[in-house]
């Protein structure tokens, strides 16, 4: 979230926002409060704190009500979309982003149950089954729910894989490194190796290969475009409006040829006190034996599968997607 004070322009790349969001010192403060009090109370505490923001965040309170104006007339559940259209639907979306931060907190510690993380008959058997037989594996997450629960259950090897995964991050480093600084804080044994965003090129396109075919997962946002529009952006339409998708994100997959799987981690209820996940798995069915012009074709329809992904679990709980900035760029 950001301060009320430095709003400024709204259309504002959102890499160029994040760390207003928190600073150093204020996430420091948070690890703090993670250490000494029990988890049920920094849940009770991100209700205050998520109204703070309300109050004061004006961008956020924009961002939030564009986003949950765009997808009210999309969801089903006639009281969810109610709650979408409500005045007090941005409070909703702020304080949901602040127990998340909880959840993350925990998830990196090693501390969040696994008995509260449910997942389904979809792809995660296929995706396990790869993993045991030392497969690397191409995760494409979102700021749908909490994308740091997994990863982090994967750096500390509690999947339910027999052997632990090494994991490479690819993100903005400048953007998310308040962030990477505290969870390296929180356990110095996370083991999460970055790879900034801005810094693919033929050597660490080299590297990221070779740690694919040793058994590694290549992880990365695949709804954050990065700093700096790009002209190859992939325009797609999502819920109603054209949005620019990374192409980035899904042409490296395509590189790497790895099998490629978009994971979705939901909170059943977006204020539980007590919250329990759902996580979704789904395998890509786009193959990249192909040219290198089919492979930016085939990149482009990945990008559009996991656009429609992302929309059908929004419209599920629209009050988990943490987008705080103009997804849309519009006036």
């Amino acid at each position: 979230m950001n301060n009320a004070s430095d709003y400024g322009t709204e259309n504002r790349h959102w890499s160029r926002l994040n760390e207003q969001a928190a600073g150093y010192w204020q996430l420091k403060f948070l690890l703090f409060l993670f250490f000494i009090f029990p988890v049920i109370i920094l849940r009770i505490i991100a209700f205050p704190v998520g109204f703070f923001y309300f109050l004061f965040s004006k961008r956020g309170r924009i961002e939030s009500r564009r986003y949950l104006q765009k997808i009210a007339p999309l969801v089903e559940d006639r009281k969810i979309a109610k709650r979408c259209r409500s005045f007090f639907g941005p409070l909703r979306h702020i304080v949901s982003f602040s127990l998340s931060l909880i959840e993350k907190l925990q998830s990196w510690g090693g501390k969040y149950p696994l008995k509260d993380i449910h997942f389904h008959d979809d792809d995660i058997k296929q995706l396990i089954g790869e993993l045991e037989e030392g497969k690397g594996t191409f995760l494409v997450f979102s700021h749908l729910g909490n994308m740091e629960l997994l990863r982090g259950l994967l750096n500390l090897g509690k999947t339910g894989v027999s052997k632990k995964i090494p994991v490479t991050a690819i993100m903005d480093k400048k953007a998310t490194a308040y962030f990477n600084r505290m969870i390296n804080e929180l356990n110095p044994l996370s083991g999460m190796d970055i790879i900034g965003s801005g810094e693919i090129n033929p050597n660490t396109a080299i590297l990221l290969e070779e740690r694919i075919a040793s058994g590694g997962m290549i992880v990365i946002a695949g709804d954050r475009t990065p700093s700096g529009r790009n002209d190859k952006d992939i325009p797609i339409t999502f819920l109603g409006k054209e949005a620019f998708f990374p192409s980035g994100a899904f042409y490296l997959a395509s590189l790497l040829k790895a099998p490629v799987y978009f994971v979705f981690g939901l909170r059943r209820k977006e204020l539980a006190l007590k919250p329990e996940y759902d996580m979704h798995v789904h395998k890509s069915s786009i193959s990249f034996d192909c040219s290198r012009k089919e492979r930016i074709e085939r990149s482009i329809l990945m990008a559009h599968s996991f656009a429609s992904y992302l929309e059908s679990y929004c419209k599920e709980q629209p009050f988990q997607w943490y987008n705080f900035f103009n997804f849309w760029q519009e006036e």
